[in-house]
């Protein structure tokens, strides 16, 4: 399973989101990080600051 993470909390990120979810031909788990209600029925979000790279590596590195 290919694990994909996306960066943001808007729209575009939420219609980023819901396109690989839907569209890839294997399946897929998408994060978003910080995400926001939307997103987070379709994805998986954690509450990491965008321009907290330190966590925002340690996360990666977390979920391989």
């Amino acid at each position: 399973m290919r694990r994909v993470l996306v960066i943001g909390s808007g729209g575009r990120e939420h219609a980023m989101a819901w396109a690989i979810r839907n569209t890839s031909r294997e399946p897929v788990e998408v994060f978003c990080i910080p995400g926001n209600a939307g997103i987070a029925q379709i994805a998986r979000t954690a509450n990491v600051p965008v321009k907290d790279h330190a966590r925002l590596a340690e996360l990666v590195e977390a979920e391989n």
